[in-house]
């Protein structure tokens, strides 16, 4: 197997109360160069939960005490972004299913191969790497709005749905000289280099995020 691809910060957390398959678990995913935090029960995990822990979470299906579904659940009501796969016995399948549905990544059934676990993990941790730096650019994006003036937001407006200078001279009664540098402090604030960039930073954002 090769090396593991995670980043240093993330973490592999194993929830699962069969401490066999739990230490089993851990020792793959350390031998496969994976940072690994094992609990043996959903409500050990949800003690020591950040809303900085990266990485993603292995959960059996099946505990006592909180089920590997409801801590899905609560993961969920918390906005927790962690990707999750469920570890899941033959008759549980059709709970696995249910919670791919509500967004789990996916599931794996025991007895499983070392290789297709890897795999799983593997998927996970890429997803919540480009979901991070997703999130990051976004709220980078967003502070940088907040630092146009009112009138740098409306030539932005009208730059975004594709007016040219005149265009928008026309639309806000300004001068093109006056357009032209609002555009380029737009650009500037916004840290874009061309106009494809400036569009694919704003596009990303939730609709009306711009016009506030």
């Amino acid at each position: 197997m090769s090396g593991s691809p995670a980043t240093p910060d993330q973490i592999v957390h194993v929830v699962d109360d069969d401490e066999a398959l739990r230490d089993s678990l851990v020792w793959m995913l350390e031998a496969n160069g994976y940072a690994v935090s094992a609990h043996d029960s959903a409500e050990a995990f949800l003690d020591g939960l950040s809303t900085t822990m990266t990485g993603c979470i292995l959960l059996d299906v099946r505990m006592p005490g909180m089920s590997g579904l409801e801590l899905f659940e609560e993961l969920q009501r918390r906005r927790c972004g962690l990707p999750v796969v469920f570890i899941t016995g033959h008759g549980d399948v059709p709970m696995a299913v249910s919670a791919l549905k509500q967004g789990a990544v996916d599931f794996i059934e025991k007895p499983f191969g070392e290789r297709d676990m890897m795999r799983l993990v593997e998927q996970c941790l890429l997803l919540e790497r480009d979901t991070r730096e997703k999130r990051l650019q976004e709220a980078d994006t967003v502070r940088r709005l907040e630092q146009l003036t009112q009138r740098e937001r409306e030539v932005l407006e009208l730059i975004i749905v594709g007016r040219l200078n005149k265009q928008i001279a026309d639309v806000l009664g300004i001068s093109i000289k006056t357009v032209e540098v609002h555009r380029a402090r737009v650009m500037e604030k916004m840290g874009a280099h061309s106009l494809a960039e400036l569009v694919q930073h704003i596009v990303s954002l939730e609709p009306g995020v711009v016009a506030r």
